[in-house]
């Protein structure tokens, strides 16, 4: 951040976490695992098992969509979803493998940073899934293959139709100082959401503290989940969102709910979503078959065209009337970076928002 003052602590913060090896960065300083097909075999093995856990911090429906067209396809194997925001997962687990819990197979987490530290405590088991190696560009693979980003969104700008005229609509996040927003914004809170966490980290290092500051003075509504601000608009409780899951507002636009989506100017923070296995997963072979039905062309192409949710898989198209990623200036965060500063960023946005 552009006004931080870093102790000898933080250092050996990032660099120890660093060390442990940065989630989707330097793809070649590692060597993956060998790509692995879903084969007759561990499919039988799956059902065995006859069970998987599965935590996660996708929105309740797309998790459990996830759940039950997995359950359709390989009956014998029921998945409990275990949904929850990002944070509170990570605390689950956190308690769980610290008490010899051995409850989760497979996670996701909206804060790629959490892998950080599941990746140092050697809790995440290396599984390459066969359309992993083949159809994902590799700053989307961990190099040492304990995960992948299983999908990905942005936190957008957003506004009611009914209450803001597309010509007058903010069109950049300096758009959202104006004086005509002041008492009309909606915003989510780092504490409680992994991506707000992220998208916060972004803005505090591309356009300052001071920018946030100024942000704080127009009155703003805070909600928790990056999934509540799309609904305080389409409600009409606020005009403007100052960030939110840009999926919300494409499906409710999609309905033809009086909504729109703001790419910002100044780019759009990228959340991407990785998912993994658990070392200590009780069910590792139903595991290793949920994770490559995860990965698989067929699932990806579900979660964009249903869910509205980004997908790196290269098979994947985009539905139409979507914007393209590569028609998007995509804002990127180090997760090592947001794990050492995210206590700070917390502590100081709860200060200038009074929450």
């Amino acid at each position: 951040m552009q006004d931080r003052k870093w102790s000898r602590r933080d250092w050996l913060k990032v660099t120890a976490a660093t060390a442990a090896g940065m989630v989707f960065a330097e793809p070649l300083r590692a060597a993956a695992p060998p790509a692995e097909a879903v084969t007759p075999e561990l499919i039988a093995a799956a059902k065995k098992e006859g069970k998987i856990s599965f935590y996660s911090a996708l929105e309740l429906n797309t998790a459990e969509r996830l759940a039950r067209d997995f359950e359709q396809k390989y009956p014998g194997i029921s998945v409990r979803v275990e949904r929850s925001g990002a944070e509170r997962i990570f605390q689950r687990i956190a308690q769980e493998q610290g008490s010899g819990i051995h409850a989760v197979d497979v996670a996701n987490s909206t804060d790629p940073a959490h892998y950080l530290d599941w990746k140092k405590n050697d809790w995440l088991a290396a599984y390459m899934p066969e359309d992993v190696a083949k159809h994902f560009p590799a700053d989307q693979i961990d190099p040492d293959g304990t995960s992948a980003t299983s999908c990905a969104w942005f936190e957008v700008i957003g506004y009611n139709t009914e209450q803001v005229k597309r010509e007058e609509a903010p069109k950049s996040y300096a758009d959202l100082l104006d004086p005509r927003w002041r008492g009309k914004i909606v915003k989510a809170h780092p504490s409680y959401s992994g991506a707000i966490m992220t998208a916060t980290f972004v803005l505090t290092r591309d356009l300052g503290w001071p920018y946030l500051e100024k942000l704080s003075q127009q009155r703003v509504m805070q909600v928790q989940s990056a999934a509540d601000p799309p609904k305080k608009i389409l409600l009409g409780e606020r005009a403007v969102m100052a960030d939110g899951n840009d999926y919300n507002l494409v499906l409710a636009k999609d309905q033809g709910k009086p909504v729109e989506v703001v790419y910002p100017a100044e780019g759009a923070p990228l959340i991407i979503v990785p998912s993994g296995i658990f070392k200590s997963a009780p069910n590792p072979n139903a595991a290793r078959l949920f994770q490559s039905y995860f990965f698989s062309a067929e699932t990806q192409q579900m979660l964009a065209d249903e869910f509205a949710h980004r997908s790196f898989h290269a098979g994947v198209k985009e539905k139409a009337g979507h914007v393209p990623l590569d028609k998007l200036k995509m804002l990127k965060a180090d997760p090592a970076q947001v794990q050492a500063q995210s206590e700070e960023i917390k502590a100081r946005y709860a200060k200038l928002f009074r929450v």
